[in-house]
């Protein structure tokens, strides 16, 4: 067994000893915000899989698991963005915490159509009016999808039928921040195309190990020679990993990156994508959610593999497992 198999193991199994007591603290604070009462059944799964920068998987727990990835495909979806139009993108899109929740019409009207950030809903969904308008491909958002199932070895890749069926139904608030965006000049398309490429990246559905292995592509960092893009790819992929830093667990980043020090983007789905430069792609995944809207054993459980592996963008500790 290999020392990041033993690792992995090692890690499910102490998350699954924590559990009742993260149980618990969730009961608790649903009851202090009123909020619905969490399933415990939902504490009591949990996967993780790491892909290493040399061509390695290793999983355990319920990595086999699908899942819909959710906002983890904004991740993706910045990359298509901002490999066609480039830095002129931020003209349209901020880069900083928001500070208000994710959906938050508020901040939007403040920004003047501006989004604080590519991560929360405003602009996610500014980015899929670029996607819309880049062409050349069949399909609502069928960029995020190919660059997922290039990543996946041309996997041909699964959309979650819930998902896509309340996204369309619902999904009036996405609606009205775009209205907002509009009404600022900041949405160039039709609402209803948009939305259709938004609630198609959000339904696509992974495991662990896909997740892991699809997040590759934010581990180039050759600096010395441009082989077929491959000098660009690092530089945004440097971009893309500060924005996770700073935006990727909503109002909870802060606290993530004090326990854990590794950009990552999380979705309501319960997944969690963790990029450690230069080394790997850790995807974990747990469907309960905490109040921020992250995983709540996603989130120990990468804070667990941070601590046995010194995996960390502070300091000089990171090492090869």
């Amino acid at each position: 067994m290999s020392e990041l198999k033993a690792i992995l193991n090692d890690v499910v199994a102490q998350v699954k000893k924590r559990a009742p007591a993260i149980y618990d603290e969730a009961v608790a604070e649903a009851e202090k915000s009123s909020s619905p009462a969490p399933r415990k059944a939902d504490f009591e799964k949990f996967g993780v899989a790491v892909f290493t920068k040399g061509g390695s998987l290793e999983y355990a727990g319920n990595a086999g698991i699908g899942f819909p990835i959710q906002s983890i495909s904004k991740v993706f979806a910045l990359e298509v963005a901002l490999e066609a139009i480039g830095e002129t993108l931020w003209k349209r899109i901020g880069r900083d915490p928001s500070g208000d929740p994710f959906n938050s019409i508020i901040d939007l009207e403040r920004g003047k159509g501006i989004p604080r950030n590519p991560f929360i809903n405003s602009g996610a969904l500014v980015i899929c009016d670029i996607l819309v308008g880049l062409g050349g491909k069949d399909g609502p958002n069928r960029h995020v999808v190919e660059l997922i199932e290039r990543m996946l070895d041309d996997e041909t890749l699964i959309l979650d039928p819930s998902v896509m069926e309340s996204d369309r139904t619902g999904g009036n608030l996405n609606r009205s921040l775009m209205f907002m965006a509009k009404h600022h000049g900041n949405l160039k398309h039709p609402v209803e195309e948009v939305m259709d490429a938004y609630i198609h990246q959000c339904a696509i559905t992974l495991d662990c190990r896909g997740l892991a292995k699809a997040g590759r592509f934010l581990l180039l960092d050759d600096p010395e020679q441009d082989k077929k893009g491959t000098l660009s790819a690092a530089r945004r992929a440097r971009r893309i990993l500060s924005v996770m830093m700073l935006c990727g667990q909503y109002d909870g980043s802060g606290d993530f990156a004090y326990r854990v020090g590794l950009p990552a983007k999380s979705g309501v789905g319960g997944g969690i994508l963790a990029i450690v430069p230069h080394l790997a792609s850790v995807a974990v995944w747990s469907p309960a959610l905490d109040p921020m809207g992250n995983s709540w054993l996603g989130t120990l459980g990468l804070e667990l593999i941070s601590l046995k592996t010194d995996w960390s963008v502070f300091g000089k500790a990171r090492r090869e497992v």
